[in-house]
This record gives structure tokens, sequence and C-alpha cells, in this order.
């Protein structure tokens, strides 16, 4: 499936903006692209195993809140980095 990095990961991807990945499950996918990019996972979920607060996954548009969503080979994942400021 292809997924879609932000620029904020893109150093992890060698500047690609998207990338190709695989996985029965959101969980499953984002280990597979750590397989491909070490190190880029950690900054999308946190050591509890959640999406971290500062990131938003759209699966086909839709909002993940959490690792168990079923993709399937199709399916267009976009990760988001929110922003804040104060």
């Amino acid at each position: 499936m292809k997924v879609y990095i932000p620029d904020a990961l893109r150093s992890y991807t060698a500047d690609r903006r998207t990338v190709v990945g695989q996985g029965a499950t959101l969980a499953a996918l984002l280990m597979d692209l750590e397989r491909q990019f070490p190190g880029i996972r950690f900054r999308m979920v946190d050591e509890q195993d959640a999406i971290r607060r500062h990131m938003r996954i759209f699966v086909n548009g839709e909002e993940a809140r959490t690792l168990d969503i079923k993709l399937a080979a199709t399916d267009d994942i976009s990760i988001v980095q929110a922003l804040s400021g104060g």
C-alpha cells in the first residue's frame, strides 16, 4: 500500500514523500516501515504502543485512532504531524 510521509519524517526515507509498505493491520504496517526505515516507528508510536499525540494517521482519509485497524493492500495511508504552538 502507498504511505504518504510528512516532511518531519522524510529524513528516515531518504526524502521520499511516498513509500510502499505492507501489513494486515496498522501495527503491522508500521513494523514493516520500521524494518525498511529504522527509527521511524518510534517517532509515530509511544512506549505504550499508542499513536503519539502529535501524530495523525489516516487510512483512506479516515483518522485511525488505534493500531489494530485492519488494512487492505489497496489502502492509502497518510501520516501527518500535528502542529502546536503557543
